[in-house]
């Protein structure tokens, strides 16, 4: 048996106190503040003390409530700076580790999976996992033909967990809500749910995975492991040393926040084009910083992990984001309006003014619109707060446009990875990155016969 608690009643009970812990805390300040203390100082224990609840509860479980606390990691920098603090420390703890499971419940698996013989794959084992993460967890071993590897082990009813989980935070949406200035939750828990099935397919992972190793096995500036060995709860890929991007983003030096930063970009907008698949779970545990770029070895490589949640785009990214982007930069108001309605971004019942769907657009793609862009917290915070402020005509134009099923994945993953260059600082040539890789950013010439024809 795991450790992970997976009794619909224990998990219900755990996840019911959240809110009963939040409005707990909330009196416990009123009584603070009713005593003479400063509002300013009872507000930042109460936002510590509500951080390490949650996320004390959410790293405990694994399962949906972990994978929920580590899709939120990612838009840290979007808090206020005077609450942000206490989160950012009970966030990165979600990034990188969480409790592991018992070496006997390991073993047992790996018994099931890969027959009772299974140490003779095995050149070395090592039953303390590297890393733990909200579906299984991953050990570090030796593979027969004296390849490193990582072994990643899901946890024994981790799908029954993690629809259990998000069914209970989507009852709990509007009280999280606050937690992301800006940000819908709802959605959020809606469109992790859809991808329950698809990430607990370690076959499905397998193949996205390998796909990438194979297109990206020459590339100078990324790194994906291939795949060793793949069955049902088990799979075994290449081990790829590095520095966490976590570490990256609290200790690392402005060279590498900058380098990560660019390749992490690269990566999210190279991927589809090359693959036909987007990486659509960019939170920091999942990429490593390596040594020996293009420069040589005091240059870095960008190392991917993980591919259980990816979106298939068989084209690349759909053209009609690079057209909309483009027309945007040069103040197309109409025609950029046209192209919203036509893909569901405005919904045909709706009426609004084109010259303010662009002035809301413009901050936005602010990083396109200039040969480089320091990405910042502050930035982040920025555009938050202005569509969080409900006496902003953004906030009210915002609540009026419509997120079309087919680009909600895609969505989400550029705003993550836009948090993440945001956490580390880092100073991107996204445009460049655009140009290379963004169907439609850069107009297509007609070719020498249409424009003969045409004259």
């Amino acid at each position: 048996m795991s450790d992970l608690p997976r009794k619909a009643v224990t998990r219900t009970a755990k996840l019911a106190a959240l809110p009963l812990g939040f409005a707990g805390r909330a009196t416990w300040g009123l009584g603070k503040r009713i005593v003479g203390e400063s509002a300013e100082i009872v507000g930042r224990e109460l936002q510590q003390r509500t951080a390490e609840q949650m996320f004390k509860v959410l790293g405990e479980l694994k399962g949906g409530a972990m994978k929920f606390g580590q899709a939120l990691s990612v838009f840290e920098s979007a808090l206020p700076e005077e609450i942000a603090g206490p989160y950012r420390a009970a966030l990165t703890k979600l990034q990188e580790a969480a409790p592991p499971m018992p070496t006997r419940t390991v073993h047992s698996v790996l018994a099931e999976r890969l027959g009772d013989d299974w140490q003779e794959l095995f050149l070395e084992f090592e039953d303390k996992p590297a890393a733990a993460a909200s579906i299984g967890q991953v050990h570090r071993g030796v593979w027969h033909d004296g390849r490193e590897v990582a072994v990643k082990v899901q946890y024994p009813g981790a799908g029954e967990a993690l629809l259990s989980d998000l069914n209970q935070l989507s009852r709990f949406a509007r009280l999280l809500g606050p937690l992301i200035p800006g940000m819908d939750i709802k959605p959020l828990i809606a469109e992790l749910k859809d991808r329950v099935s698809e990430e607990l397919d370690y076959g499905l992972e397998a193949q996205a995975q390998q796909a990438h190793a194979e297109e990206f096995a020459d590339d100078p500036d990324v790194v994906v492991p291939a795949v060793v060995h793949q069955c049902e709860q088990v799979l075994v890929t290449e081990w790829i040393d590095g520095v966490p991007l976590s570490e990256v983003i609290s200790d690392g030096t402005e060279e590498q926040r900058d380098r990560a930063g660019q390749l992490l970009a690269r990566f999210l907008f190279s991927g589809p084009a090359r693959t036909g698949l987007l990486h659509a779970d960019p939170h920091p545990g999942n990429f490593r910083l390596l040594p020996g770029g293009p420069e040589g070895e005091d240059d870095w490589r960008l190392g991917v992990l993980d591919f259980g949640t990816v979106d298939r785009l068989p084209g690349g990214l759909p053209t009609p984001i690079g057209d909309s982007l483009r027309m945007t930069l040069d103040g197309e108001a109409e025609a950029v309006y046209e192209l919203l309605c036509a893909e569901g971004f405005v919904k045909e019942s709706i009426d609004l003014d084109p010259n303010a769907v662009l002035d809301y657009l413009l901050p936005i793609i602010e990083p396109a619109q200039v040969e480089e862009f320091t990405f910042t917290r502050g930035w982040m915070r920025s555009q938050a707060g202005r569509v969080a402020d409900p006496r902003s005509p953004a906030y009210q134009l915002a609540k009026q446009l419509n997120l079309p099923p087919a680009y909600l994945l895609i969505h989400r993953v550029t705003l993550s990875t836009i948090g993440v260059l945001c956490q580390l600082g880092a100073t991107v040539r996204l445009r460049e990155e655009l140009e290379d890789w963004l169907p439609g950013f850069v107009p297509e010439e007609p070719d020498e016969e249409e424009s003969a024809a045409e004259a």
